[in-house]
């Protein structure tokens, strides 16, 4: 022992060219923090979810002398620590104003849902619309959708209606991965995030999520993922080609599409 030579263990170390931090206490002393220990255990025992000051306020109600540092280091030995809540960085981004292009296929909206399955077993939605006619050329409903799935979701939706001129989505990390943004380049879509916390800048999206979830998610128990597609794809159908849409002048978002795409073919003519 470093006392039974006579040197205190700063002399002690600094005589062997040790830094002081490698010298480890022997058990003696490390027996001094056995009724912090003890009390904080007790203390735990009942409130699971205290944090530090909670438990050191309790232990200076009983009268209990350590000071906080001395508690603190014990606490944190014994990984005693609440999970700190740290705010997402998520990049900044510019307003995006919410102006329709009366062209089909000039912006798509993106936006991810979330519910679950009658045995608690949670899946998620993934809704595409046309900003143009309000129309929803399609839904993915899946478990998990990663950024390869809905990069393989909007290539089949590309070959049926064709390919958007651009993206309106928000910073969720499937739609700012690296996959899905050089994708979006390859093809030549210009992608448009919303600012975060921003909804409203991707309303026409959140206004179809309200309907869907008013109308199918919210109406039914599922008990399978198969059962959730099978319904919204009837919903679908009947969304797009019967259900009446007030900014649409009370037309279904079909007729509308049609409406929109002779319109279009008549100015092409005229150009030509």
């Amino acid at each position: 022992m470093i006392e039974d030579i006579g040197l205190s263990v700063v002399r002690a170390c600094s005589s062997v060219r040790l830094s002081r931090a490698a010298y480890y206490r022997p058990v003696e002393e490390l027996n001094r923090d056995v009724e912090i220990v003890a009390a904080l255990n007790d203390i735990i025992a009942v409130e699971l979810r205290w944090g530090f000051w909670k438990c050191y306020d309790r232990l200076r109600q009983l009268g209990k002398p350590w000071n906080h540092k001395r508690v603190h280091r014990v606490y944190c030995a014994m990984r005693l620590n609440q999970q700190r809540r740290t705010k997402k960085r998520l990049p900044t981004r510019e307003r995006q104003s919410l102006i329709v292009v009366p062209m089909v296929n000039a912006v798509w909206a993106l936006d991810f849902m979330f519910d679950s399955l009658y045995r608690g077993r949670t899946f998620r939605t993934l809704n595409v619309l046309d900003e143009a006619n309000r129309g929803a050329l399609g839904i993915e409903i899946a478990t998990s959708i990663p950024a390869l799935r809905v990069i393989r979701f909007l290539e089949q939706l590309i070959e049926i209606h064709g390919k958007p001129a651009a993206i309106r989505c928000d910073n969720g990390p499937e739609l700012r991965s690296y996959a899905f943004t050089e994708w979006c380049n390859t093809k030549d879509i210009n992608l448009m995030f919303i600012q975060p916390g921003k909804p409203d800048q991707n309303a026409f999206i959140e206004r179809f999520n309200r309907t869907y979830r008013t109308e199918v998610l919210n109406a039914y128990l599922f008990d399978s993922v198969s059962q959730v597609r099978e319904i919204t794809d009837d919903w679908l159908r009947r969304y797009n080609e019967i259900r009446p849409h007030d900014a649409l002048g009370s037309l279904p978002p079909a007729r509308y599409r049609e409406r929109l795409l002779a319109t279009q073919n008549s100015t092409l003519e005229l150009s030509t």
